[in-house]
């Protein structure tokens, strides 16, 4: 089995068009980079309102079932996604009506839905987009207004804990046997 080698860029666009090279590994994409790397998949270009107009537009890149054409192994970093449109309304919650017989209302009209092109990539920090993300306790301790692109950050940013977690305690009427340490017993 072949690894997809993601191109080394510093946005999505560049990873598109002419990426510093292409690496499968983190390791290996800090050494075509020269620079600290991150993971990143965003989406880039313009919205399509059908799933057919964009694999018409991006064909080569990614999966076609209509015709078969699949991209190789190794160049399979894009990927399509279906997005709620810009200016439409979010779908909201719905309360119970128990009205004329039924529990439900009739379910709201659906977001319309536009469809974008996503590339995966080893993204290397700029000013504009630094690699790390400040963790979202800070952010609102501070206070900071932030804009959209760092929430998005923020929101993708795995949660990292902010001190060593401390070992686990056991009960007042618990006990570990001598011959297994490793196991927590209850005790009656």
């Amino acid at each position: 089995m072949t690894a997809i080698l993601y191109p080394v860029a510093t946005n999505a666009e560049q990873a598109l068009s002419r990426p510093l090279g292409r690496a499968a590994r983190e390791s290996e994409a800090r050494r075509r980079a020269g620079e600290a790397v991150v993971f990143a998949t965003d989406p880039v270009g313009p919205a399509f309102a059908t799933r057919e107009a964009a694999l018409d537009a991006y064909a080569g890149r990614v999966e076609d079932e209509r015709t078969g054409a699949t991209p190789e192994a190794e160049d399979r970093y894009c990927r399509l996604i279906q997005q709620v449109a810009e200016g439409s309304p979010r779908p909201r919650t719905v309360e119970p009506a128990f009205a004329d017989g039924r529990r439900w209302p009739d379910p709201p009209k659906p977001p319309r839905t536009v469809w974008r092109l996503t590339v995966s990539y080893w993204r290397i920090g700029t000013a504009e987009r630094p690699l790390e993300a400040p963790q979202a306790r800070q952010a609102r301790r501070k206070g900071q207004d932030l804009d959209a692109d760092t929430l998005r950050a923020i929101a993708r940013t795995p949660l990292r804990p902010t001190k060593p977690q401390q070992p686990l305690d056991i009960g007042l009427f618990e006990v570990r046997p001598p011959e297994a340490p490793h196991i927590v017993m209850p005790d009656e």
